[in-house]
């Protein structure tokens, strides 16, 4: 497939970059493990998220973060089914953050309209059936091996240059599998098998993914790369998760200037005013009818 494929349709577009909202139904998430386990609890706070700007929720019910082990499918489908039949009843647009595709079939068929998963289709060879079969957009995420290892596969020649052509050759897989491309979405996976010099090259990059000719999730949120960077200047301690949510902001706003399709946010209601910023910036940058500066005065 050619690196200029025009899309059959833009999938869930916005006249900005999107704010999808994170609910982890999961007791060991990085940064909100435990806090959104009962299901009652997790459809009130998706609700809220709406509330305060999100065009669409992401539902997970298996943590993805650095050493975590995998859960069984029924728990999985335990957790986070009554979360997305109860956020669908209450009109919210859903995705299924799973590497399953049992997981994301049965979501789906409970109202989800997105499959976002982080292995692109690696964890399980079915998921581009599924995919192919709904016909929902599909979040294709540079992925390099399950959480438990990942940190040991953090090795790039030219990080953005590998990253695009990996994920490139993981969609022309599942396109050949089935997928429309129009239904694509990529993800450069920041914090997946990624150092923090890897996460700020990328996304100082993400112009140039978008010109793989497919919309761009960036997935930024309380990530180790922002903790590193606002670490306590005297003993270098990594900045706690939920203090890095300004930072996040920053990003959010970052990336809807250089042409994301979306960011992927626990802290929503600021990262809803960044991307209007950062997308505004961007269609000033466009206008074909700018005037240059004018030039300095001439000193007296």
């Amino acid at each position: 497939m050619s690196a200029h494929t025009t899309l059959s349709f833009m999938p869930l577009s916005w006249d900005r970059c999107g704010v999808m909202g994170i609910v982890n139904v999961t007791p060991d998430s990085f940064s909100d493990g435990g806090q959104w386990l009962d299901p009652g609890r997790a459809v009130a706070h998706g609700l809220e998220l709406v509330a305060e700007g999100a065009d669409l929720i992401d539902v997970g019910g298996e943590s993805t973060r650095p050493g975590a082990k995998r859960i069984t499918r029924e728990e999985e489908l335990r957790r986070v089914l009554p979360v997305v039949r109860g956020l669908v009843a209450g009109g919210v647009q859903v995705s299924i953050d799973t590497m399953r595709s049992s997981v994301a079939r049965a979501a789906l068929e409970a109202g989800a309209c997105m499959i976002n998963d982080v292995s692109g289709g690696l964890a399980d060879p079915n998921m581009a059936e599924v995919a192919a079969s709904s016909g929902v957009p599909f979040v294709v995420m540079h992925w390099r091996g399950h959480s438990d290892a990942m940190d040991l596969l953090a090795d790039y020649a030219d990080v953005r240059a590998d990253v695009a052509d990996e994920l490139h050759r993981r969609v022309d897989a599942v396109v050949s599998a089935g997928v429309d491309p129009g239904q694509v979405i990529i993800d450069p996976g920041l914090g997946f098998a990624k150092d923090r010099d890897d996460d700020w090259q990328l996304l100082a990059g993400i112009d140039e993914l978008t010109r793989l000719g497919f919309p761009v999730l960036v997935g930024a949120s309380r990530k180790r790369f922002l903790g590193a960077l606002l670490a306590d200047p005297v003993t270098g301690v990594p900045r706690a998760a939920r203090a890095r949510d300004a930072a996040t902001t920053a990003v959010s706003a970052l990336a809807a200037a250089r042409g994301a399709w979306a960011v992927r946010v626990h802290d929503v209601a600021a990262s809803a005013d960044a991307v209007r910023v950062g997308s505004a910036l961007r269609r000033s940058e466009a206008r074909t009818d700018r005037q240059p500066w004018p030039a300095a005065l001439s000193t007296r």
